[in-house]
C-alpha cells in the first residue's frame, strides 16, 4: 500500500471512530422526565377531621385517571391559628409537593375549615404563584356562627367565628386575587355553616350541592363531578 493510500486508509478510519462515538454519546443521553398528566392536587381537611375523610373523593379522582403519585392530603393540627401558623406550614407542604413532583402549580381542594387555612396561603403567602384551582367544600369564607361555641378554648374556632381578624383580612380588597381559578359548593342544609351564603366568593365560580349535611359534601357524586370538572377547566 502506498503512503498516500495508507494516509486515506487512517483518515478514513479516524472518521468512522468519531462518527461511532457522537452516535454512542447521543443515545447515551438520558431521557427527559415526561411531564404529569394531571396538575397535583392536594386535599386539605376541615376542623377536629383528618386526612382520612378524602378517601372517596380520593377514589374518584383514581377512577378519573389520577395516579397517587398525583393525590396528596395534608394533615394539620386544627388547633392553630390560620395566620400566625398554619398557612405557613401549608406553604412549606406545597414546596414539598412541587419538588417532589416537578410540578410549578398545585391544585387546592378543602373542606370547611381547611378552606379559611388556604385562602390565606393564596391571599397573603404566596399561593397565587403556585395555586392553579382553589376548590372550597363548605368552607366558612365568611364566618360561621356555630364555631362561638368553641371559640373560649380553640383558636381556630374564634378564626372562624364572623369578624375574626382571619375573616376581616380574607375579606379585605379582594377576596378571589390573582390568576387561580376559584370555585365553592355550598348547602341549604348545613347544619354546621350559619348562615348558608357563608360559603360564596366574589368572582369565584359558587356552586349549589342541594341539601347536603356539612360533611356529606365530601362524599357527594355531583360535588365530587363537580370538583373533578372544574379542576380540568
Amino acid at each position: 500500500m502506498s503512503p498516500t493510500s495508507r494516509r486515506l486508509a487512517r483518515a478514513t478510519t479516524l472518521a468512522a471512530c468519531l462518527l461511532l462515538g457522537a452516535a454512542t454519546t447521543a443515545t447515551a443521553q438520558p431521557k427527559a422526565p415526561e411531564a404529569a398528566a394531571h396538575t397535583p392536587v392536594i386535599f386539605v381537611h376541615g376542623y377536629n377531621a383528618d386526612p382520612g375523610v378524602w378517601g372517596s373523593l380520593r377514589d374518584d379522582f383514581k377512577a378519573d385517571g389520577y395516579t397517587d403519585d398525583e393525590l396528596y392530603s395534608w394533615g394539620y393540627d386544627t388547633s392553630q391559628s390560620v395566620n400566625e401558623t398554619l398557612s405557613g406550614r401549608f406553604a412549606d407542604y406545597v414546596d414539598e409537593v412541587r419538588a417532589k413532583t416537578g410540578a410549578t402549580k398545585v391544585d387546592v381542594v378543602a373542606h370547611s375549615f381547611g378552606s379559611l387555612v388556604t385562602r390565606w396561603y393564596v391571599k397573603y403567602d404566596g399561593g397565587t404563584g403556585t395555586v392553579a384551582h382553589w376548590a372550597s367544600l363548605a368552607g366558612p369564607n365568611h364566618g360561621t356562627s356555630t364555631a362561638w361555641a368553641c371559640a373560649a378554648w380553640s383558636q381556630a374556632c374564634r378564626d372562624m367565628t364572623p369578624g375574626s381578624y382571619v375573616q376581616d383580612g380574607l375579606a379585605e380588597g379582594d377576596e378571589t386575587p390573582g390568576g387561580v381559578a376559584y370555585a365553592t359548593w355550598w348547602s341549604n342544609c348545613d347544619e354546621v355553616i350559619n348562615p348558608d351564603d357563608s360559603v360564596p366568593l366574589d368572582g369565584a365560580a359558587n356552586n349549589a350541592a342541594g341539601c347536603l349535611k356539612h360533611n356529606d359534601l365530601l362524599g357527594d357524586d355531583g360535588v365530587s363531578q363537580g370538583v373533578r370538572t372544574f379542576l380540568r377547566g
